[in-house]
């Protein structure tokens, strides 16, 4: 009997990577994670404590520190390696891009070297800029390197919409597009509650859903982690959460949609530039791309968020 153990490889221990390693085996995602870490005491240290907890878990795993030479036969490989942004300076995710680069240099080579072949998901900011000069570095199919990219921003999109309309988040389908960054946006044409255009409930309920105030709401969605990462220093659980869902997507080859970063190639008008857009995940990655019918105001948002994007990766190929 050939059982294939689902492997995921985890580099980054800290607040990110750690909770991202629990969501996965308290989510029964994963057989065996190995953590990677520049600070081998810290990322032992995180094996150590998940192991633990897992004795309270429904299902097993083996959790472990190492290095790139454990990773060859790993399906996942989760990079969330860099700084945060320095609130107390103004710092925004993008302003981390030369920081992260370096680390991303010598993160690019040891896997290029250790024989890994599987799907990357990179939630090292800024997420999208990083993920496609990761996919640069590596000239590895685009469908096998992706980014959490706004699964989260959406998620938290969804509870804002859910905090001003009173229907349950699970009943609202939402899409933050673009950069998981400041220059996202809201696709609201494609905004439903329960299967309905929120466009049309807005002109059959002018009292309530009519009087909606939809920059605040996507300022609320916008503004979710820095309220968080100014609260307590970071964002860990939603996060965490996020990626689960991606994981889960492939792993149980679901073909499901999420709004995901991936490189577009002509599609929204896009040429060469890593945004989130929905897609279809399953076991090879990203299967397809499904492109929205964006209304001109919609498009012309989209676009000069990829521009953004754009232009800091042409930086980053310089750094």
């Amino acid at each position: 009997m050939n059982l294939q153990k689902r492997k995921i490889g985890i580099i980054g221990a800290g607040h990110v990577g750690s909770h991202a390693g629990y969501s996965l085996i308290s989510q029964g995602l994963a057989e065996e994670i190995v953590y990677i870490d520049i600070d081998e005491k810290k990322a032992a240290a995180q094996a150590l404590d998940l192991s633990d907890a897992l004795k309270y878990l429904p299902s097993r795993a083996k959790v472990h520190a190492g290095d790139y030479t454990e990773i060859a036969d790993a399906q996942l490989l989760i990079t969330a390696a860099g700084p945060l942004p320095d609130i107390s300076k103004g710092q925004t995710r993008m302003d981390t891009l030369r920081q992260t680069i370096v680390i991303m240099k010598e993160v690019t080579e040891s896997i290029r070297m250790s024989g890994f072949a599987g799907i990357i998901i990179n939630i090292s900011n800024p997420a999208d800029v990083i993920t496609h000069y990761i996919q640069h570095q590596l000239n590895w199919p685009p469908r096998r390197i992706l980014s959490t990219g706004t699964t989260l921003d959406s998620a938290r999109l969804c509870r804002a919409l859910a905090e001003a309309t009173g229907v349950d988040q699970k009943s609202i389908h939402a899409y933050a597009l673009g950069e998981h960054g400041e220059s996202q946006m809201v696709a609201w044409s494609a905004v439903t509650l329960g299967g309905k255009a929120l466009a049309q409930l807005q002109k059959e309920r002018p009292d309530s859903y009519g009087m909606l105030d939809l920059d605040a709401i996507a300022g609320e969605g916008k503004a979710g982690g820095w309220k968080i990462l100014g609260g307590k220093g970071s964002t860990e659980f939603g996060i965490a959460a996020s990626i689960a869902e991606v994981v889960r997507a492939i792993f149980h080859d679901e073909n499901r949609i999420l709004p995901v970063s991936v490189l577009l190639e002509g599609q929204y008008g896009q040429q060469d530039v890593y945004a989130s857009v929905p897609a279809v995940l399953n076991q090879d990655g990203i299967a397809d791309i499904i492109e929205l019918k964006l209304s001109p105001e919609e498009e012309e948002k989209f676009s000069a968020s990829c521009k953004t994007m754009s232009e800091n990766y042409r930086l980053a190929l310089t750094l």
